[in-house]
């Protein structure tokens, strides 16, 4: 019978952190697979060593065609957010985890975790951090080198998150082991090993924004100011596009960035991607980033130019066309994923007529919102309704084959 192949945590402490079962497996194995800085805790093992380099395809590719009795090492829990979870959906491995490095952080500074959210910006893209973590009271953040504390620090206090401190674990269990709290301002100038877990804790209630926000509080173009979809046809067309918490949304004619802002906040956990033709608004949409700790991408450019660089989305709002309406749907809805909805606010007669064409064209149908709305406006001491400028907010879906 094949000896099972194993999948073993080990901490910084090297074979400290072993049961002695899992010693004892290490030392009976001929093979011993793992990154270099693992692989140096056994300076006398005898048989061979396999040390990790490059994508883990090769390694796999390798483990399979093994027949000795083979160890696989990995830093901390391979299951979380290691290689433990690649591995055992390609091969037949067991799994025996040590402590996380995150588990060893909340140990040292010395509180429960259960209700901490956990993310990593280790060998990934910071992109989009902000909306992912703004509110919550306790974070904890697995970084590398070039995400670092440091940097990490500079990215929060760009978008006024100064409400948080941060706990520093560095080389945990390790000979230089090091822990420590840190204002973000000081964060940003000290020097950090490599190898830590930094956990965020908001210490004072940051500001907050519910679904709907106040045209006013979005920086806009002056003097013509106005260029914005309003709150109240905000709100229905973000109903409309029926995001999820992990949707990739593309907002086509962003302006001032307050349709793209929202959905970030409805959708944290996906991808938001906006063009604009006006750099003056594009400049605006940016600012409003900031305030309202939305990290997404905006980038200058007359749609449909631009948005081949944005991967397909869940969902797309256009709320300008540019004079570029059919090649723009026609490329929408060749873009959008099964499911998906797009939303268009037309505020003429003739763009709706020419939208709801477009969309037939594609072979999308079509629902159709007429919004009119007024708001209150004081007028010696009594009240007045001034009305809004009407706008058709379409939403278009892929017709559903049917079986005949």
């Amino acid at each position: 019978m094949t000896q099972s192949m194993k999948l073993i945590g080990i901490g910084d402490n090297g074979q400290e952190s072993l049961l002695p079962q899992y010693a004892q497996w290490i030392e009976e194995s001929e093979v011993l697979v793992g990154g270099e800085r693992v692989l140096s805790f056994f300076p006398n093992y005898q048989g061979e060593k396999v040390a990790v380099k490059g994508g883990l395809k090769a390694l796999v590719e390798r483990l399979q065609e093994e027949t000795r009795p083979t160890v696989v090492l990995a830093s901390g829990d391979p299951l979380y957010y290691g290689i433990g979870g690649y591995l055992s959906s390609k091969i037949n491995i067991e799994v025996y985890p040590y402590v996380s490095s995150v588990q060893l952080a909340f140990s040292k500074m010395g509180e429960s975790w259960q209700d901490a959210y956990v993310t990593s910006i280790h060998g990934r893209s910071m992109k989009g951090l902000a909306q992912r973590i703004d509110g919550k009271a306790k974070v904890a953040l697995l970084t590398d080198a070039e995400n670092s504390p440091n940097r990490l620090a500079e990215y929060l206090l760009s978008f006024g998150m100064n409400e948080y401190r941060a706990f520093v674990a560095e080389n945990l269990q390790g000979e230089n082991e090091k822990v420590g709290w840190y204002e973000l301002q000081d964060m940003v100038n000290q020097e950090f090993s490599p190898l830590n877990v930094v956990i965020l804790k908001k210490t004072a209630d940051g500001p907050s924004w519910s679904l709907g926000i106040d045209d006013e509080e979005f920086s806009q173009r002056k003097p013509d100011k106005g260029l914005i979809t309003k709150k109240e046809i905000r709100v229905l067309s973000l109903y409309a596009l029926n995001l999820k918490k992990d949707s990739v949304v593309w907002d086509v004619g962003t302006c001032t960035g307050s349709m793209a802002i929202e959905a970030a906040r409805i959708a944290p956990e996906g991808q938001v991607f906006a063009v604009e033709k006006n750099e003056p608004d594009l400049e605006n949409c940016l600012q409003n980033q900031r305030k309202f700790r939305t990290d997404l991408t905006a980038i200058h450019g007359k749609a449909p130019q631009g948005l081949d660089n944005f991967p397909d989305p869940d969902a797309i709002f256009i709320g300008g066309t540019g004079g570029e309406m059919v090649d723009l749907i026609q490329t929408c809805c060749q873009r959008l994923k099964e499911g998906g909805r797009i939303v268009l606010n037309a505020a003429t007669i003739e763009n709706l007529y020419r939208a709801n064409e477009a969309f037939a064209q594609a072979g999308f149908q079509t629902s159709i919102m007429h919004a009119q709305i007024s708001r209150s406006k004081p007028i010696l001491g009594m009240n007045r309704f001034v009305p809004l400028n009407p706008i058709y907010i379409i939403t278009a879906q892929r017709k559903e084959e049917t079986n005949e």
